[in-house]
């Protein structure tokens, strides 16, 4: 692009732009008269907002009383057997061992339930992971106070021997706590009783001071 070429208003032109008619009108000698400019009219101020409040002589009512809380069937009982995820085995082990089963909560020795834990997984990958997280808890102390796990109880998913990974989940499991294992047992599958427990059930019989006679189903 080239540079514009000169006009006749003058070489600067194109820097200081033509002439106001007015100006061009104006007499020489003559003082410029600007236009005057009317005031500008303020806003009034917007009336103040007050805040919201309570209505005068409001009734608020009083808070209602908590409801009295039933008193725990399992108050007295020896040990608690709680499941580290459904389907534990706990209900059977307390059934034929005695001791309060209270299914994957943990007790309230505050309510009288009892303070001592067996706590029940599968041998399977998902149940000795949740018995690995329900001791976590135990550790970080995201329980109800008052509690002591007495020892964890795994109870086989298949029969036959476990898989080398899980067995080794298991070992991990005995550096942390006092671990017994319970058997495969086809009857319980089946829903049918068992008499005689297998062995290794009844040495839970030390842990729980309870009796060891036949039970049927593994809930």
């Amino acid at each position: 692009m080239g540079v514009p070429p000169a006009s006749s208003a003058g070489p600067q032109m194109w820097i200081r732009g033509p002439a106001s008619q007015q100006s061009a009108q104006q007499p020489a000698g003559q003082p410029v008269q600007q236009p005057t400019q009317q005031p500008v009219q303020q806003a009034a101020p917007a009336a103040a907002v007050a805040p919201p409040g309570p209505a005068v002589g409001a009734v608020h009512a009083a808070p209602a009383a908590p409801a009295p809380r039933e008193p725990s069937p399992h108050r007295g009982e020896r040990i608690a057997w709680v499941n580290a995820h459904g389907g534990g085995g706990a209900s059977t082990l307390a059934h034929a061992l005695g001791g309060a089963d209270l299914g994957t909560r943990w007790p309230e020795p505050a309510d009288g339930e009892p303070g001592d834990v067996l706590l029940v997984a599968r041998t399977h990958a998902g149940g000795i992971r949740a018995a690995s997280q329900a001791l976590n808890a135990l550790r970080m102390g995201d329980h109800p106070d008052g509690l002591r796990l007495v020892a964890v109880v795994l109870v086989a998913d298949a029969p036959g021997r476990l898989p080398r990974q899980l067995g080794q989940r298991v070992r991990v499991l005995r550096s942390a706590a006092e671990v017994h294992r319970v058997p495969w047992v086809p009857a319980w599958r089946l829903g049918d009783e068992v008499d005689p427990l297998p062995r290794d059930v009844r040495a839970l019989a030390a842990l729980t001071g309870g009796p060891a006679g036949p039970v049927a189903g593994l809930r």
